[in-house]
């Protein structure tokens, strides 16, 4: 009898510790919920989820930029370098119907802003749009990130999307 119990109780504390881990994972991968992490998808050679510890091997950039009178350095990744490292057609790559391609970056409400992959290439637009995960030197806040795109050479930031969760290349249909 006190076998059984104390079998019981094991299996009850084994089963409470797999669903209190579980409860933190994120179905996706092994990152824990709530993780910044995005997805790089569309028509790019590799598919790329890429969190905070990849994103701090790419290249960083500064940005000075004001939105909604704040100013601000922002820290982060060239959209441009995300979009090369996941085999996005860019440099001589970008010519004829590759000039069709855009990048629609969603953030975590379905928000979407949309960037010609022409006006990102350094060689044709070179367009200074970042990946932020930065600002003044601290991670960006829940409410602003973990990641914001910025595009610091925008009068307006219509385009500056909070809490990115993905960025797609699509091509514009012919009609």
């Amino acid at each position: 009898m006190i076998t059984r119990s104390l079998g019981r109780l094991a299996f009850g504390a084994v089963a409470a510790l797999l669903v209190s881990m579980l409860a933190g994972a994120n179905v996706y991968g092994d990152e824990p919920a709530g993780a910044a992490t995005v997805n790089v998808g569309g028509e790019v050679k590799s598919h790329l989820r890429l969190d905070l510890a990849a994103l701090s091997k790419l290249p960083r950039q500064q940005v000075e930029a004001s939105a909604h009178d704040v100013s601000g350095t922002w820290e982060g990744v060239l959209l441009a370098d995300i979009l090369r490292a996941a085999g996005a057609a860019m440099g001589d790559e970008l010519r004829g119907k590759n000039l069709s391609l855009y990048v629609r970056v969603t953030a975590a409400d379905n928000y979407h802003a949309v960037f010609s992959l022409a006006e990102l290439d350094p060689g044709i637009g070179g367009a200074k749009v970042i990946v932020a995960d930065h600002r003044d030197g601290k991670l960006l806040d829940a409410k602003e990130g973990p990641l914001r795109v910025i595009a610091a050479g925008e009068k307006r930031p219509a385009r500056w999307v909070r809490q990115v969760v993905s960025i797609d290349v699509l091509r514009a249909p012919d009609k």
